[in-house]
Parts: C-alpha cells; sequence; structure tokens
C-alpha cells in the first residue's frame, strides 16, 4: 500500500512521572505499549514500512519491537541528537524512505489514539491529487486546538492556531494529527533544523499554492498527552469503544494480563487493566484505571481513573480517584490521593499521611 513514518520524539511532559523512565508511546495501554495499537493498525490497513522518528529515551524502542517481523512490519529506527519538531523529524528520517517523488507516506503522531480509516485518507489523497492531505476531525470545543477550514471539495484554505473569541472560530475542524504527504513534498522541509509541521511547514505549503486537502473522519479520537486521557485511552480500548487489533484479550469490562494475580472478591470494572505480574488484593475495587505490570493493589483499597505505575504499591484501604502514581512509588494504608494528584517515581508515603479530596 504505502510506507509510513512514526513520530515518537517527545518527552511526554504533561504524562509525567509515567514518562520518566518510558517514552510516551511505550507506556502500556490495555496491557501493551501504545506505540504497539499504532503499529498494528497500520498493518492491517496494508502499511508493511515504517520508519520511526525517536529522540527521547530512543533506546528504549529496538530492543523491544526489533526490526518488526512479529508484527508483519519491516521497521527501522531514526534518532535525533537534538529535538527537531514534527516537521524536522520527518525531514530527518527521509533517507529511509523508498517510496518515489510521487508516491505517498503516511506520518502519524504517537500520541494518537483514534479509529481513522487510514485506507480512506490514502484512497483521498490519490484521488484529489494532493500534495498532503490531513486528517481532519471535528470536536466541541475547539479553541484548544488549530482549526483548518476546508472549501466544499475538502481542500484546506487556512491554517488557525487556537482561536480564543466566538469571531475567530470559523470551524470545528482540527488538525488530527495524521497525514499523508507526496514523497517529493518532505525533501523540500529544511533540513538539519526544528521545524515544525503544524506552523511552519503546511502555512508555507499553503501560501506557496501546494494544494492541501482534508478529510473529516470523526470516529473515535483522544490526544493521549495528559494522565486523564490516557487512562481513558487505556480503558476505551479494554472496552472495544477505540479500536486495535493489538488488544491481548477479549474486549470487556476488565483486562487481566496473563501473570496477572486478582483476588477472587476484587472488583475490576470500567475497562480496567491488570498487567502482567502485579497483583489485586481481597476486596480491592478498580474501576476505569490502569495497573501497570508488577505493581500491587493491597486488600480493600479503591482506585477510580487513576495510573499506577510499574512495580508501585497501594495500601490497603487507599483510595485514588484520578491519581497518577509512579513507577516504583509506595502509598501506604488508610491515604486519600484525588483531583490529579502525581505521586512521584520511587516516592513513599507513609500509612494514614494523606487525604486529599476537591473540598479541602
Amino acid at each position: 500500500m504505502t510506507e509510513a513514518i512514526l513520530l515518537v520524539g517527545g518527552k511526554g511532559t504533561r504524562l509525567r512521572p509515567m514518562t520518566v523512565n518510558t517514552p510516551k508511546p511505550m507506556v502500556p495501554a490495555a496491557g501493551v505499549p501504545f506505540l504497539t495499537h499504532q503499529l498494528a493498525r497500520a498493518r492491517a490497513a496494508g502499511v508493511e514500512h515504517i520508519v520511526l522518528a525517536t529522540s527521547y529515551l530512543a533506546e528504549v524502542f529496538e530492543p523491544y519491537f526489533g526490526d518488526g517481523s512479529a508484527l508483519g512490519l519491516h521497521l527501522e529506527y531514526v534518532t535525533e541528537v537534538e529535538p527537531l519538531g514534527t516537521g524536522g523529524a520527518i525531514r530527518n528520517v527521509a533517507s529511509r524512505l523508498t517510496s518515489g517523488p510521487d508516491e505517498p507516506v503516511l506520518i502519524f503522531n504517537g500520541d494518537i489514539l483514534t479509529g481513522l480509516d487510514i485506507r480512506a485518507l490514502v484512497d483521498t489523497h490519490e484521488t484529489s491529487g494532493a500534495d498532503v492531505s490531513l486528517h481532519l476531525t471535528r470536536v466541541e470545543d475547539p479553541r484548544a486546538f488549530g482549526l483548518v477550514p476546508t472549501d466544499p471539495t475538502g481542500r484546506v484554505t487556512a491554517f488557525l492556531e487556537k482561536p480564543q473569541t466566538p469571531e475567530e472560530i470559523v470551524t470545528d475542524q482540527i488538525n488530527a494529527g495524521a497525514y499523508v504527504f507526496r514523497r517529493s513534498v518532505i525533501d523540500t522541509i529544511p533540513a538539519d533544523r526544528p521545524v515544525s509541521v503544524e506552523r511552519e511547514t503546511f502555512p508555507g505549503l499553503l501560501a506557496d499554492g501546494a494544494h492541501l486537502q482534508g478529510m473529516v473522519d470523526s470516529t473515535y479520537w483522544l490526544d493521549l498527552g495528559t494522565p486523564q486521557a490516557f487512562v481513558r485511552g487505556s480503558a476505551d480500548l479494554v472496552l472495544g469503544r477505540a479500536p486495535s487489533p493489538a488488544v491481548p484479550g477479549r474486549c470487556g469490562d476488565r483486562l487481566v494480563v496473563d501473570g496477572a494475580t486478582v483476588a477472587p472478591d476484587a472488583k475490576l470494572t470500567g475497562g480496567t487493566v491488570v498487567g502482567a505480574g502485579a497483583t489485586v488484593g481481597e476486596g480491592a475495587r478498580i474501576d476505569g484505571s490502569a495497573v501497570m505490570a508488577g505493581a500491587v493493589v493491597e486488600p480493600g483499597a479503591v482506585v477510580t481513573d487513576s495510573l499506577v505505575g510499574e512495580g508501585a504499591r497501594i495500601g490497603a484501604r487507599t483510595v485514588l480517584h484520578g491519581a497518577v502514581i509512579g513507577d516504583g512509588a509506595h502509598v501506604g494504608a488508610d491515604n486519600e490521593l484525588r483531583d490529579g494528584v502525581r505521586v512521584w517515581c520511587g516516592a513513599r508515603l507513609p500509612d494514614a499521611s494523606v487525604r486529599f479530596s476537591s473540598d479541602q
């Protein structure tokens, strides 16, 4: 079908502490590194060759995925010495592409969970004769995003960054982070310096008269940049709301990965995933949460909409609601952490030492 570039170099600062030891695309979602879902969906759409543009913790990717043959893919890895931005990262891997000048190259951002019809985007690109085609999605409140208005034929007419006033909001269509480039267009991106494809490349192409085509696909789309979004995305994969052929088990209320131990009377709901080697004690209740490999949730704990890092321990009767517990952290018994509280990797909270809620 075509080849692809996956942009996986970001530091994932909004997702800390989950990204202190692990690059964001490798944080487990529904039991496997999130990147696995993107690779599997690309392969299902007919993509065979993918170049990963890496930077932050670049050494993590290749030991896990190797040459990609286990997924039916040919994977290559290119590491940026200094961060180059989205456009710079695309240009930096150009030498690894095999497509001819007029052939399509798919570009994906490594932090977007989407139900995009990849084949339809490529078909739109080819039938429209575009230089670049963009996946667009519609959102209720577009103020945090870049707007992409189009004419009646779908041709992009402007790029509008994060409008705030009603007059500036001329469309609900936003850039959804997946593109198809004509191969020759990639070579026009400046080399060896940071370039933003959203703020420099696309507006520049439009100003030069290039044909940029938009395709609206609003099936499922979620930016996994924050802990709240990431835990929701993982749960939606488990529940089957977000499509992926890489979920290691049947979709449903819970996913218990092989090697995990869950007490018979523990209650797991809302798309909760319990990673390999993790333990959930008697009477624990976990809803819409991700418990990473080797973590321990002790008896009677209540965990809701939270991320529990690898090797972390949640004490008996402790309550987590919308919390993020870093790798190897230990939250003692009878604590209560709510409303976005984050506990850093390796931190220790004594028994009954913290009570945090929105009314305090």
